[in-house]
């Protein structure tokens, strides 16, 4: 028997695959409310009270599937040089945002320039990233595979600017591959980095 926990849970669920599923089909402003209802078997005062407007939902759509997408990054680093650890993690992200280009396009926009409560849930997303770049590192350094002094938390940064710079770049249409520009980058920048 299903609980009535259960079932708001697969009401939710539903709910945010419809949308992302509209989001990725005819944009963020052309979806409306009553269509992604429609796809998800619920009423748009379902989805009101769930989420309040299509702008929250958005966010929780963006937000949960993104947050499954890192935690696989992040376990997919598995062990091996600093540089293959790094290009594991990044093509599991890269490889979500290319299954679905149109609505990488609103996650680029609204995750970085979300409001609050947003805004902090994305920013621990990147924490957590960071934190797991940050780790990798330090192994690299026990394995000497880089230099003692490297500032961990840098490395995590430029890390990241990396990561933006190509994903930014194949969003605007500028770079056809986006993990072949990460790589070049990231490969740089270790080399400088070795002891």
């Amino acid at each position: 028997m299903v609980t009535r926990e259960e079932q708001k849970q697969a009401t939710r669920e539903a709910i945010l695959e419809a949308a992302r599923e509209e989001f990725e089909e005819v944009g963020f402003d052309t979806a409306n409310l009553r269509t992604i209802a429609a796809r998800a078997g619920v009423s748009a005062g379902t989805i009101i009270h769930h989420f309040n407007d299509k702008q929250q939902l958005l966010h929780a759509a963006l937000f949960d599937d993104l947050q499954v997408t890192l935690e696989a990054a992040v376990a997919a680093s598995g062990p091996g040089p600093l540089k293959d650890q790094l290009v594991a993690l990044t093509r599991v992200v890269f490889g979500y945002y290319q299954r679905r280009p149109e609505l990488s396009r609103t996650l680029l926009k609204e995750s970085l320039f979300a409001d609050e409560p947003w805004a902090g849930r994305f920013a621990g997303q990147v924490t957590m990233v960071h934190a797991r770049i940050v780790g990798l590192a330090q192994e690299a350094i026990e394995r000497a595979e880089l230099r003692a002094d490297v500032d961990l938390a840098l490395l995590g940064a430029a890390y990241f600017s990396f990561f933006y710079f190509a994903l930014i770049a194949w969003v605007q249409g500028a770079h056809p591959a986006p993990l072949a520009l990460f790589e070049r980058l990231l490969a740089q920048h270790l080399d400088g980095l070795c002891p």
